[in-house]
């Protein structure tokens, strides 16, 4: 292995083509595919880690990660094979888990998976012709139940579990609705699809019953049980650009509003007229999202719209409509926001929805707002993505910058160190091919339609320079800055950076030139092309110095040696050559795959190629001849471009799969790397005088606008202290006025108090004296009546303990009677239970002594099954050897005997059929033993039975426990009654006390 390490920091970039391309491990960190693999980032720190495809993948298909959030499930095809691997998310690194890659049903790929509830079991869709739905308990690999989920080849796009319910499983596709339940080993469809079938691009479950499921007409329907509970329309609504475009001409319409009620056939005429240019397309919903207060739900290009429950919980009602913003740096930017949402997701907490776009695009919305607004957006995840294939990759000295640009029409400028897209435009044409300046403040970019010279300004890239050059497909600044090559069909111009004038025109290629290196002292320029040519030019005269042409091979890539005696260069013949003094050295073998690109450290000691696989290699130099290289999995498609920063410490790859991959490089033997910068990155930025002007404009306007304001509000401040003053005196002034009435209030209550108090106190005497007088007569007269009493209550005092007695004489006749009963049930149930527990026990003893029996004849079958099979055994090794004995004896004739002696061989063939048959047979027999292994289990279910009656027995006695307690129940009943006679006693008691009371009064 080599001792050249590469580790994979960050990359820039989303995978197209996966299903369900978006997931959140937590509430911080996202999972999506780049490159060859999948990337977890953290949306506040902003930091990645990588999770590493599998090797010779050919495809990334579906992605699907568990409820409990450890596991992460990737389709994909690896060597030419369906694969399903299963990552282990809670290892550090991630590690695969399982991998299921041997199938007993025909497959070609996996469009969906899905994970049940409780993260045990897998359900996968297979696509057209098969179109299978296959369940699987996935730790043991062990498929449980294979359905065909469409007989006509149409297309399904989603399959999921039910969130409480690992049996049942919903698939969505064109003209299919279906639900799944696993019974008995087997998928049954448990829903029969009504009404029209609709093209279902999406769905989701609400809850254990429910389903909502969006068409490609815009509609969506809610199932509840497999029935249709609620379906709605959903408008393709307009984007605030496109509502006052619709605006403007609005003038002439507006007659339609005053038309007479003379004529209405012909208002009607009217309205229907002004109403038909505005019929538009109908919405696709290819994405549906649930969360617990209801669902999100794509609505055309660059919608989503948030729905809630109504309060009649049937329906469902929109409250919120989020867009995708328009992209102020697009060429376009009306219609930049048109963009399809291919899969949206929410957090764990539900405080974040994330979508993916099908221009590989991630934008995030924050949902705990608190206030609703007209016009919500997205932001995107980190920052605007490739959305096409990489052409161009360069970088700088003077900065830690790299350009990229792409068919999709845009250039950007990154930061490797600081992991951030620092500038970024779209044009009208493709770029084929950029450059940076050293000093990372210009950049070449080769258009369709012509070569631009641009200034990187501080928030904007300006072309201030245009040259006639079609299709550069290549362009490369000089070491040194002061030139660069432009690279039109077979022929190199060499312009000056300075004065733009074309220095020199280099022909001598037959076919187009892929690629153009400078060397270091950029006296020479090094280039190869499709006609097999690698040709070293001179600048001074404009020659080649050297060549080396191969017509068997279309060069694609080259590079130089730091010394610039050495030239590598890389194409489709599957080799590595070393060039030198127009012949080649040594070709080193690619091992079976194309190198696409090929950089060449500043230090000279290492070397990195891109493979048209997406993987990058990293090799030693000198070059070994054998597999003496690290390799790694890094993009989904060919490696358009690679690159190495100035300091040997970074390198940058850039692929067909529209990825940016930034490497961190190490040496283990410590070599090469430790290269320190003299001087540091410039900080240094570029604006124009214009710009610069008009900010400080904007500036002197902003800070004479703060004075005014300051001005204004120390004015406002003075009059409100006026105001406050003015109010202070008023209010004292009141206060003042209403204390003194209030005194003058006192006083005259005061006096009024002092000729009550006088009035109160004559009448209070008088009362004391009648109450007096009154008292003597009182007590006068009582105590006649008290001695009457008294006899009244003795009179009552012995009938009530003649009464008592009697009372405690029943009490304790019912008392005996009540113990008497209790002891004869007591003594029935003891019984009764003794008799069941003996019963109890006689079945126990049935049961283990049936256990034995059918122990000893399981052994008994086993040993005669192995006698026979030893019998039979024995019998035909005797006749083995006796066929051997003939055979010898045969031996030793000669002629005619050697016809029989391939007789008899014929003879020992058919033996050995013969023993294969008793093989079969052999097997029979072990298929007998199963199925009396399977005679013991019945006879265990009924031991099992059988404790089953016992359970019952037992509940017999709790039957009569509960008897029991009845009768304790009538006991209370009993006490009941004692207490009512009791409370019978009491008023009597009472009457007895309140003539006490009268007696004593």
């Amino acid at each position: 292995m080599s001792a050249i390490v590469a580790h994979p920091l960050h990359v820039f970039g989303l995978r197209p083509g996966v299903a369900s391309n978006v997931c959140f491990f937590d509430e911080q960190i996202i999972i999506y595919p780049a490159g060859s693999g999948c990337v977890q980032y953290h949306v506040e720190q902003r930091w990645q880690k990588l999770i590493p495809g599998s090797e010779k993948s050919q495809g990334m298909l579906a992605l699907a990660i568990s409820p409990n959030r450890r596991y992460l499930a990737i389709s994909e095809i690896v060597q030419e094979k369906p694969t399903i691997t299963i990552y282990e998310l809670s290892s550090v690194p991630c590690k695969k888990r399982k991998v299921l890659n041997s199938f007993d049903f025909p497959v070609e790929q996996f469009l969906s998976l899905a994970f049940s509830p409780d993260s045990k079991y897998l359900v996968a869709q297979t696509g057209p012709p098969e179109s299978n739905l296959a369940y699987w308990m996935w730790e043991k690999q062990r498929l449980m139940a294979i359905v065909r989920a469409d007989t006509q080849n149409n297309p399904v796009y989603q399959v999921s579990f039910n969130p409480q319910d690992n049996t049942q499983i919903c698939i969505t596709g064109n003209g299919i609705f279906k639900l799944f339940r696993y019974i008995e080993g087997t998928l049954k469809q448990t829903n029969f699809q009504r009404g029209e079938p609709q093209n279902y691009l999406s769905h989701a479950w609400l809850s254990e019953e429910r389903v909502i499921v969006g068409s490609d007409m815009g509609k969506l329907f809610l199932f509840e049980s497999g029935d249709l509970r609620w379906e709605t329309n959903i408008e393709c609504k307009k984007s605030p650009s496109e509502i006052e475009k619709d605006e403007l001409p609005k003038d002439s319409e507006s007659l339609l509003e005053f038309v007479t009620g003379g004529s209405p056939d012909l208002a009607n005429e009217l309205v229907l007229e002004g109403d038909a240019p505005q019929q538009v397309s109908l919405p696709h919903i290819s994405a549906i999202a649930a969360y617990s207060k209801g669902f999100a739900c794509s609505a055309g290009s660059g919608v989503v719209l948030l729905f809630e429950k109504t309060e009649d919980k049937e329906g469902y009602r929109e409250i919120r409509e989020i867009r995708i913003p328009q992209d102020q740096q697009s060429s376009d930017p009306n219609q930049s926001d048109k963009q399809d949402i291919k899969c949206m997701c929410f957090s764990p907490s539900e405080e974040i929805l994330l979508v993916s776009t099908s221009k590989n695009q991630l934008y995030t919305f924050t949902l705990s707002s608190a206030e609703i607004v007209k016009g919500e957006h997205f932001v995107y995840l980190s920052f605007p993505l490739h959305s096409a294939a990489v052409t161009g990759l360069a970088t700088c000295i003077r900065k830690p910058l790299v350009a990229t640009c792409s068919l999709d029409r845009s250039v950007r400028i990154w930061n490797y160190e600081a992991n951030t897209l620092e500038l970024y435009k779209e044009y009208q044409e493709e770029a084929y091919a950029v450059s940076l300046h050293p000093t990372g403040l210009y950049i070449v970019v080769g258009f369709s339609d012509k070569l631009r010279l641009m200034n990187l300004l501080i928030d904007d890239i300006r072309t201030f320079k245009e040259f006639t050059v079609r299709g550069c497909r290549e362009c490369v600044f000089s070491n040194g800055g002061h030139l660069f090559a432009a690279v039109n069909g077979n022929v190199i111009h060499i312009y000056s950076t300075t004065s733009f004038e074309n220095i020199n025109n280099l022909k001598g290629h037959n076919g187009k030139v892929r690629s153009v290196i400078w060397s270091a002292d950029d006296n020479k320029l090094i280039s190869c092309g499709t006609d097999g040519a690698v040709y070293e030019w001179s600048l001074l005269t404009g020659n080649r110095e050297s060549e080396c042409v191969l017509k068997t091979c279309s060069y694609s890539s080259v590079a130089i040696s730091p010394d610039t005696k050495i030239i590598f260069a890389v194409g489709s013949d599957q080799t590595l050559k070393e060039i030198s003094d127009s012949s080649i050295l040594r070709e080193v073998p690619t091992f079976d795959v194309v190198y696409t690109a090929i950089v060449v450290s500043h230090s000279g000691r290492m070397v990195f190629v891109g493979t048209s696989m997406g993987t990058i290699r990293s090799m030693k130099y000198p070059l070994p001849l054998h597999k003496e290289f690290n390799e790694y999995q890094a993009h989904a498609g060919p490696i358009t471009k690679i690159s190495i920063t100035c300091d040997d410490q970074f390198l940058l790859t850039v692929s067909e799969d529209g990825c940016l991959i930034i490497w961190k490089v190490y040496d283990k033997e410590g070599r090469g790397l430790k290269r320190e910068r003299e001087v540091g990155y410039a900080d240094e930025v570029l604006i124009t005088k214009a710009d610069m002007e008009e900010k400080t404009l904007v500036m002197k306007e902003l800070k004479s606008r703060v004075e005014e304001l300051q001005m204004e509000n120390m004015y406002q401040l003075r009059l409100k202290d006026m105001s406050y003053n003015e109010k202070i005196k008023e209010l004292t002034e009141k206060f003042i006025e209403e204390m003194e009435s209030l005194k003058i209030k006192n006083q005259v209550l005061k006096a009024e108090k002092e000729k009550l108090e006088l009035q109160h106190q004559e009448q209070f005497s008088e009362l004391m004296e009648k109450q007096a007088r009154e008292v003597q007569d009182l007590e006068s007269g009582n105590s006649q009546k008290l001695l009457l009493e008294y006899e009244k209550y003795q009179e009552l005092q012995m009938k009530s303990q003649r009464m008592q007695e009697e009372y405690e004489k029943q009490l304790h006749d019912m008392e005996e009677s009540k113990n008497q009963a209790l002891e004869e049930l007591t003594e029935y149930y003891e019984a009764k239970l003794h008799e069941k527990s003996a019963l109890l026990e006689e079945a126990q003893d049935d049961a283990r002594q049936q256990l034995r029996e059918f122990e000893e004849t399981k052994k008994q079958i086993e040993e005669d099954e192995d006698r026979e099979i030893q019998e039979i055994k024995i019998k035909y090794e005797r006749r083995l050897r006796e066929e051997r004995e003939s055979n010898l004896r045969l031996k030793g004739e000669t002629g005619i005997m050697r016809k029989k002696f391939s007789s008899l061989q014929k003879e020992i063939e058919e033996r050995s059929s013969d023993i294969e048959a008793m093989k079969i047979e052999q097997q029979k027999l072990q298929g007998i033993i199963k199925s009396l292994e399977k005679d013991i289990l019945g006879l265990k279910r009924e031991i099992q039975e059988r404790d089953e009656t016992i359970q019952d027995k037992e509940k017999r006695i709790y039957d009569l426990k509960k008897k029991n307690q009845e009768l304790e129940k009538f006991k209370f009943v009993l006490d009941y009654k004692i207490k009512e006679l009791k409370k019978q006693i009491e008023p009597r008691e009472n009457d007895i006390r309140a003539m006490k009371e009268q007696i004593h009064e």
